[in-house]
């Protein structure tokens, strides 16, 4: 599976690691699941916004 390296700030790694413990509980694998499904929702909502502005 490939991986991705990103610079983020602190805060807002912090709010998304609470975030994410909180929905999918505290065990490994949790930031990658949380971070994959909030990829796929940019997506599907950056494209529709696309699609809205043509």
């Amino acid at each position: 599976m490939p991986k991705a390296t990103f610079v983020i700030s602190e805060e807002t790694l912090e709010e998304f690691k609470k975030v994410a413990i909180q929905r999918y509980g505290n065990k490994r694998g949790v930031l990658s699941v949380a971070i994959e499904e909030a990829i796929k929702d940019w997506i599907k909502k950056t494209k529709k916004e696309l699609e809205n502005a043509k």
